[in-house]
């Protein structure tokens, strides 16, 4: 009878030690400008970050020329971060002077750095720093030095991708336990929230905390539907084939200023973003391979990709489209005077 007591207890030990994995959801150290890829500028100071390369030529159509096609790429480097502004505060002068910045510290290296104008006026706004594109959870392929993304040898899309280990995947995830940002405050009396999409393409949006303290802070949102005993649990049991690994993707920051607050410019610095979580499935050696067997989660999860890339790449390409229409010259042409052609 004592040694079922033991077995019983090394068991509840065993499942309990499965639960709370950490992992980095997103570290902006990581993507910092390390590749010059051609943009059409002069110059070959990097430009693009190389681990997190697209490239959405293929969803451009038959219109474009090879040259412009070869323009055609993007990535996670941090100048190509957006700031998008409530509707209410988006004129063109709160607009222009927002954006993101890389930020050199001493403590971490090549950091984020964000500047939001907010309306001088008392009004409630908010902005939302996001990434330049819907951060893909199934992107493979290695990256040559101009850029190009070569496929990889093999189709096995359960594989990791390039997104993973702190460039805004993590997967097998699953119920979050907590959040953590590593970020640097001014004293702003702001709100933080961070953003998580789940792989329905569900966003959530978890409240951190307020930015009014100086200097380098962890701040951290709890979630309170997470049960942490074991014998509380509600115990299911799921097939465990032929479904998918659930993943959590970062979807951005969102600011929020209040009414009562100052208007006018925000700064600040982050430098990653950190889950705790259970495991959506434990690693285990299994007699039978079931997906060498059927192949019903490749199969499932590249057509996924294959929507990811659509939607991506139809983005980019009207991004695309409006940039060529951007007008280059910036001063008139000098009037002739008499006698002068």
């Amino acid at each position: 009878m004592k040694r079922i007591f033991i077995l019983i207890a090394v068991v509840l030990f065993t499942v309990g030690s499965v639960f709370a994995d950490e992992a980095v959801l997103i570290d902006f150290a990581k993507l910092v400008a390390d590749i010059h890829v051609d943009d059409g500028s002069a110059g070959d100071t990097p430009n693009q970050n190389r681990q997190t390369m697209m490239d959405y030529s293929l969803n451009a159509g038959n219109n474009f020329t090879a040259e412009q096609k070869g323009l055609m790429k993007t990535s996670l480097a941090i100048p190509n971060w957006e700031v998008v502004l409530t509707s209410s505060s988006r004129n063109v002068g709160n607009v222009r002077q927002s954006y993101t910045m890389p930020a050199p510290s001493k403590q971490y290296g090549t950091i984020l750095g964000v500047r939001v104008h907010f309306p001088v006026e008392p009004f409630g706004s908010w902005a939302i720093i996001k990434p330049p594109f819907d951060i893909p959870a199934y992107e493979q392929g290695e990256v040559g030095d101009d850029g190009s993304i070569q496929a990889p040898d093999n189709s096995d899309i359960t594989t990791p991708s390039r997104f993973e280990d702190g460039y805004g995947v993590i997967k097998n995830v699953g119920t979050i336990k907590s959040v953590a940002v590593n970020v640097y405050g001014l004293n702003f009396p702001h709100g933080l929230s961070t953003i998580l999409i789940d792989p329905s393409g569900n966003e959530k949006t978890v409240f951190m905390g307020y930015l009014g303290f100086d200097g380098w802070g962890e701040l951290r949102w709890e979630n309170p539907a997470y049960v942490q005993s074991v014998r509380n649990r509600e115990l299911r049991i799921y097939p465990l084939y032929p479904e998918a690994t659930p993943f959590v993707k970062f979807g951005g920051f969102l600011i929020q200023r209040d009414a009562a607050a100052p208007g006018g410019d925000y700064v600040g610095y982050f430098r990653d973003v950190k889950v705790i979580y259970d495991k959506a499935t434990l690693d285990t050696e299994r007699d039978i391979d079931d997906e060498a067997v059927w192949g019903i989660i490749n199969e499932r999860e590249n057509a996924k990709k294959r929507f990811e890339m659509s939607q991506f790449g139809q983005n980019q390409v009207l991004r695309y489209l409006e940039q060529q229409k951007l007008a280059s010259e910036s001063e008139f042409t000098p009037t002739p005077t008499n006698g002068q052609e």
